[in-house]
């Protein structure tokens, strides 16, 4: 089952955050440390709170955290350039390592595209390193279509 992230949530996010970095450290050592989390307690409490940053958790029967979606809301509005659209962007999505292929991460972003729908965004977004092809993958079975590439020489 799949809901918004509540204060209670918050050990078992900062877990499944542990397990996303190690994904990227172990990929890209020389960029990501390991092991570490992009967001301490009381950032998460702060983003639970706003409107514009839902957070998705994916939860058990025994409503035990499994997996998450952090989300944000983006748009550009008087661009030269750009129209003005409406993106959810997904910031981080993981499923626990245990559970990874038993559908659990098609139903939370199941969820998070029935949202983006409900709540009128033109599209949903993310960004997927190179050294995770098994999330490329994953993301390319939900449909999702490349975007833009990012690119780098390292000196």
């Amino acid at each position: 089952m799949v809901r918004k992230a509540l204060e209670k949530d918050i050990d078992r996010i900062l877990e499944l955050l542990v397990q996303v970095d190690m994904v990227h450290h172990n990929g890209r050592p020389d960029l990501f440390k390991g092991p570490a989390t992009k967001y301490s307690a009381s950032e998460l409490k702060a983003i639970l709170v706003d409107e514009k940053t839902p957070v998705f958790v994916c939860v058990d029967s025994t409503d035990r955290v499994i997996g998450h979606a952090f989300c944000q809301y983006k748009q550009v509005v008087g661009d030269s350039v750009l129209t003005d659209v409406r993106t959810l962007y997904i910031d981080d999505i993981c499923v626990e390592e245990s559970t990874r292929g038993k559908g659990v991460g098609r139903e939370l972003y199941g969820y998070v595209i029935d949202y983006a729908k409900k709540e009128g965004f033109y599209n949903v977004t993310l960004n997927v390193w190179s050294c995770n092809p098994s999330a490329l993958a994953f993301y390319e079975s939900m449909g999702m279509k490349v975007q833009k590439i990012g690119m780098e020489t390292i000196l």
